[in-house]
């Protein structure tokens, strides 16, 4: 499972190998409102999350690694309380967690590790072999995430349509047409987000 970690939209991605074939199972965008004290957006991030663990029950966690620029220090510390809530659910399930740097899953994606969130979305679409891209970027980050992990993990990803080499980027990867991409609708953690 990826997740691409915010405050205010957080993306998910759970895929499953078998057979030869990896598929997505669950993908979406976990929403707060922003409005909310603090620690009421942490609380409804983490019970969504905590619910997608349980519910699909990964084997890994791959999460978006910190990164920040130094003219943005807040966004930092907000990005590592939403990394903290959904490390702690992970946790609590015990399910194992690794965080990938944003320019490692863009190169291993695109083979260029400072690709653009387009470049990145139909990476994903075609590793995938989906059928639409991944939208909101948020998501194909997510899977992107998931697909990298899956990669490092095993040494090799297999698209649901064929087997394009691994890395995508590699020449002769070619483009596959799998199953549609169908995203789960958006969880909004408002509903969740009352204490």
């Amino acid at each position: 499972m990826g997740v691409d970690p915010g405050l205010v939209a957080t993306g998910f991605g759970v895929l499953e190998a078998g057979g030869g074939t990896v598929a997505v199972l669950e993908a979406g965008v976990i929403s707060t409102v922003t409005g909310q004290p603090l620690e009421a957006r942490l609380n409804a991030l983490h019970r969504a999350v905590h619910r997608i663990i349980e519910t699909q029950r990964p084997g890994l966690l791959v999460v978006e690694d910190l990164y920040t620029e130094y003219k943005f220090p807040r966004t930092a510390v907000l990005m590592g309380h939403a990394r903290g809530v959904i490390y702690l659910a992970a946790r609590q399930l015990g399910v194992g967690v690794i965080a990938l740097a944003p320019a490692e899953v863009k190169r291993a994606m695109t083979g260029n590790g400072a690709a653009g969130k387009a470049q990145v979305q139909r990476a994903v679409q075609t590793v995938l072999g989906l059928k639409d891209l991944p939208r909101p970027s948020h998501v194909a980050d997510a899977l992107g995430l998931a697909a990298t992990g899956m990669s490092r993990m095993t040494g090799r990803l297999s698209s649901s349509a064929g087997a394009p080499k691994w890395p995508p980027h590699s020449p002769g990867s070619g483009h596959s047409s799998g199953p549609p991409y169908s995203p789960t609708r958006p969880i909004d953690a408002r509903e969740e987000g009352r204490p």
